[in-house]
């Protein structure tokens, strides 16, 4: 300070620190932001709850909801804006890095993490691993349109294969019963595995002599006379799920496939498995199951369903 303005700040009796500016008082931490829990898919959330979502932006709990996702339940949740601005980052991964979005190397768009929250209880035969090496079988797979309709597809399929598995947790079919009605005698090559070997297995659940042949034949695998492979090797089956998924109208217009990518919607995809029993009212508790899952799975991966969910 000047020597001429100090003695005139003596001569006044002011101190000579109140001539200084002062740095204003930095805005209080928001404690809802601070405290904020990351949100949980299947958690029960409270009106008024804040969490902090997979985007690193925080959210508020405009009704209570058993953790619907805040980016796609838009009436369950509003933006929330933390006094003072966002918090700095903790030394935690950022989202782009988090185990649960964090993508597999093969590039899909479910990790590994969020496969493990949709089959909670899966058998260990149904690996991960098992089905991104199946991936490179069908390249076009949950990898073609928009980020929103590769994780569409890939919610579908797996929604399909959750029903037709009891969650991964069924390998081959379950009644025993059916096994000997699976082999069509009326084609040329028979069932050379024997009359009752073409049993359901694997994620799509695979059955019929004639559909091992042609998923055998398009995955330079013999499944007309070893159908056991399906059952015997995680990355076998999983092809095969995606030969069906791909490849096959089955009752429907449609591949499940081209019913995403196309938009057909998630009701198309129904039609090409099961549809001549479940479509037109045949089974309505059955299509309701495929829709819940494929609604839990969106919500799962952050994507709204799309329409034309039941067929």
């Amino acid at each position: 300070m000047k020597a001429w303005l100090v003695a005139i700040v003596a001569a006044s009796g002011l101190a000579a620190a109140s001539l200084l500016p002062t740095a204003s008082a930095a805005p209080a931490a928001d404690a809802k932001c601070t405290n904020a829990p990351s949100w949980t898919f299947g958690t029960n959330y409270r009106t008024g709850d804040v969490v902090k979502y997979t985007d690193g932006k925080h959210y508020v709990a405009e009704h209570d909801n058993p953790g619907w996702n805040p980016t796609v339940s838009t009436w369950y949740w509003d933006p929330y804006t933390c006094v003072g601005g966002e918090p700095n980052p903790d030394p935690s991964p950022s989202p782009s890095t988090s185990p649960t979005q964090n993508p597999d190397p093969s590039g899909f768009v479910v990790s590994e993490a969020q496969f493990n929250q949709m089959f909670p209880s899966r058998k260990p035969f149904y690996t991960y691993s098992g089905l991104t090496a199946a991936l490179s079988a069908y390249p076009g797979f949950a990898k073609t349109g928009t980020d929103t309709v590769k994780k569409q597809e890939a919610a579908a399929f797996l929604a399909n294969i959750s029903h037709e598995t009891g969650g991964l947790v069924h390998v081959v079919e379950q009644n025993t019963a059916n096994y000997p009605h699976y082999c069509d005698r009326n084609q040329p090559y028979g069932c050379p595995a024997g009359q009752a070997a073409y049993y359901g297995r694997g994620p799509i659940q695979l059955s019929w002599n004639f559909n091992y042949k042609a998923a055998g034949e398009a995955l330079g695998i013999d499944l007309l006379n070893n159908p056991w492979k399906v059952e015997q090797d995680a990355a076998v089956a999983w092809k095969t799920g995606l030969w069906y998924w791909n490849t096959q109208n089955g009752p429907g217009t449609m591949t499940g496939h081209n019913a995403m990518v196309n938009q057909a919607g998630f009701g198309q995809t129904i039609w090409s498995i099961n549809g001549s029993l479940e479509c037109n009212g045949g089974n309505p508790a059955q299509v309701q199951s495929r829709v819940n899952k494929y609604t839990q799975f969106a919500q799962i991966l952050g994507v709204p369903t799309g329409s034309n969910l039941s067929c």
